[in-house]
């Protein structure tokens, strides 16, 4: 690979991983004789637009060092109006968030908290031939009550999966905020937060509908619109999601008393829930679900964020993004 790319750092990800792991990426690919260009995020929303700056300036790809937040936002600064901006051009995770999530679904690297495994990492990345996977179209409504739209790359959830996001994202303060604050690492982090939300959680009446098909009413804990086959930390929620057939894996858990639920809690981690009674999966390519009761505020869990709430419609973009690494 001889061409110029994009490097987009978030340098809070990681709990500040991303920012200590950079000069390491650099010094790795300038070995490689690869000419590359820094841009770093400030606040939210900054790697969409620095990717799309980047693609129309010409650059052949673009490298991410950050979490799946920031991968997210890095996804979407490649489309406009559910259109790739510029279909030659790649997207290549160089993970080191909290969840780190969608490098278990491409094979990724992981980068250790000391930095080992960068230099893998990064050769890898450039030793690998860019493939087209699919990527979700999500349609949904603001905590304000607009309409709004976004990409996503790996699983869109609703239900307590919002609930989740917010308990995890939100900034430590003192020892009861500690206990969720990212910076006790991606996998204790969302555990402790999906605890916290079950304990809180009330079970919401759905109606949803997998293609032209029937509305369907269950009263759900998590329903998991998935590309990619792991979230929350390690969840392997879809184990069969593949992610270039042009299909959702469409996973939904059925509302439990809190102690089945709990014991259900190993299961998804191992990836072997799929036969339980509160469980079912379906698959395809446009999804649509709302709340029964329009009062009722169903959260969404994008990608490690949560933007807004149901209603919202899913639909696959097949193979319209070029995914390098892993």
């Amino acid at each position: 690979m001889s061409e110029a790319f994009t490097l987009v750092v978030n340098p809070r990800a990681g709990a500040g991983r991303a920012e200590r792991h950079l000069p390491r990426v650099l010094r790795a690919l300038s070995k490689a004789d690869m000419r590359v260009e820094v841009r770093r995020t400030q606040r939210a929303g900054d790697a969409t637009k620095l990717v799309r700056e980047a693609l129309l300036r010409g650059t052949a790809g673009v490298a991410v060092i950050g979490g799946d937040g920031t991968l997210n936002e890095a996804t979407n600064g490649f489309f406009e109006n559910e259109k790739a901006i510029r279909p030659e051009a790649w997207l290549a995770p160089l993970s080191c968030g909290t969840g780190g999530d969608f490098r278990k679904s491409i094979g990724s690297v992981n980068v250790a908290h000391n930095g080992e495994g960068v230099e893998a990492l990064v050769s890898r990345m450039l030793a690998s031939t860019p493939r087209a996977i699919d990527v979700g179209a999500l349609r949904f409504t603001t905590h304000e009550g607009g309409e709004a739209s976004r990409i996503f790359l790996n699983i869109t959830s609703f239900g307590i999966g919002g609930l989740v996001d917010q308990l995890v994202n939100v900034t430590p303060q003192g020892f009861l905020h500690s206990l969720t604050g990212k910076w006790i690492g991606g996998g204790p982090a969302f555990f402790v937060g999906t605890l916290r939300a079950l304990a809180r959680y009330k079970p919401a009446l759905i109606r949803m509908r997998m293609e032209e098909g029937p509305f369907v009413e269950s009263v759900i804990t998590n329903v998991a619109v998935a590309n990619g086959r792991f979230f929350g930390g390690g969840m392997h929620i879809a184990p069969h999601a593949v992610l270039d057939d042009g299909l959702f894996d469409v996973i939904t858990m059925r509302a439990t008393p809190l102690h089945e639920a709990l014991r259900l809690a190993p299961k998804l981690y191992r990836g072997t829930h799929l036969h339980a009674p509160s469980v079912d999966s379906a698959r395809g390519k446009r999804v649509y679900a709302e709340p029964v009761d329009a009062g009722t505020h169903v959260l969404l869990d994008v990608d490690g964020e949560a933007p807004g709430r149901l209603p919202a419609t899913f639909e696959v973009l097949p193979k319209s993004l070029l995914v390098r690494g892993g």
